[in-house]
């Protein structure tokens, strides 16, 4: 049995990718490290929390104590590093939590990794690291150079330096991967897409940073789960892998997108002021990956917001007790049952 460390495994993407796993690989067995700060929801995982194949764990990946005891206890294969902070806005009002989480976790995590041996590190991290392309530019390779323009990114370029570092100096075989915008079901409402849809369907107003010309590609979490595995079986040691989808959007035409799939009124359109250092543009180029484990996307862009859609319609208790907070009452009730 494959045994695989997930942490960050309760947010939008973990939760989504673990549900892969479990559905993938039928002789895997996963533990779940999540702090379950606000972004960590335990309902995202209500489906296989009875499953025996995966173990939750509350914690925070830059508890050194706790990440050395569960390496030593399960004795790890392999380790996904989805952990993070990730909002922009707030890195901006309180970067002190990415720091935190997204470098000295990464570390504290890597070095357990080494000490144990394992077998692959596969560090998820953003194509935000790049930093920012002009309307003309070509699309971000493997090779260009990290230029973070915000606390969010910056944290996440250092850890990517750090697990780089740890492939150089130690030979820990370490795969990075960077992706674009993901979407998809239990994307937390504060996310750009998500609050759309909410707003939307409430007949609120959508608000739209600037002019509502930054250009974005987007990824379906479940083409970029699909990637992960790929990358954690097969990726290179010591390798970047870009995720993307061709898919590039300006905000504006998401928007409008939407609210035409919605049958909404593009009154419900509202620009507010810009954001610090807000990137203009990103773009991956997926060659790479598309020609060395031979990885296409899958889920068309517009099908995937109509499914989305309806998700969200069909799963309003899901993301109003989200909104309200009461998705925490939830996490501790479980967490209790687990550890009494």
């Amino acid at each position: 049995m494959v045994k695989l460390l997930v942490t960050g495994g309760a947010g939008f993407i973990g939760s989504n990718f673990i549900r892969h796993i479990l559905k993938e690989h039928p002789d895997w067995y996963i533990v779940n490290l999540d702090k379950l700060t606000y972004a960590g929801n335990l309902e995202n995982l209500k489906d296989v929390e009875d499953n025996p194949r995966c173990r939750f764990v509350r914690g925070d990946i830059a508890d050194r104590e706790l990440v050395d005891r569960l390496f030593r206890e399960e004795k790890f294969d392999l380790v996904a590093n989805l952990a993070a902070e990730s909002h922009v806005d707030r890195s901006i009002l309180d970067p002190a939590p990415f720091i935190e989480t997204n470098v000295k976790g990464t570390q504290v995590l890597l070095e357990a990794a080494r000490q144990r041996g394992i077998a692959k590190f596969l560090q998820v991290s953003t194509d935000e690291v790049y930093g920012s392309l002009q309307p003309d530019d070509p699309p971000f390779t493997e090779e260009s150079p990290i230029r973070p323009n915000s606390p969010y990114s910056a944290s996440k370029a250092a850890a990517d330096l750090m697990c780089r570092a740890y492939f150089v100096t130690y030979g820990l075989p370490v795969v990075i991967t960077r992706c674009s915008n993901n979407y998809g079901p239990y994307q937390h409402p504060e996310k750009f897409i998500p609050t759309i849809i909410l707003n939307a369907l409430a007949d609120k107003p959508i608000p739209v940073y600037g002019d509502g010309q930054n250009v974005r590609d987007w990824i379906h979490v479940e083409d970029h789960c699909r990637a992960l595995d790929l990358v954690l079986q097969k990726g290179q040691a010591g390798e970047v892998y870009n995720i993307g989808a061709n898919n590039e959007h300006t905000n504006l035409d998401i928007v409008k997108t939407i609210l035409r799939l919605m049958n909404k009124p593009a009154s419900l359109i509202t620009f507010v002021k810009d954001r610090p250092g807000h990137d203009r543009r990103y773009a991956i180029e997926p060659s790479k990956i598309e020609a060395a484990l031979s990885w296409q996307p899958q889920v068309d862009f517009t099908s995937g917001l109509k499914d989305l859609i309806t998700w969200y319609i069909e799963h309003r208790p899901w993301w109003e007790r989200v909104k309200s907070g009461e998705y925490r009452e939830y996490a501790e009730k479980w967490y209790r049952s687990l550890t009494s």
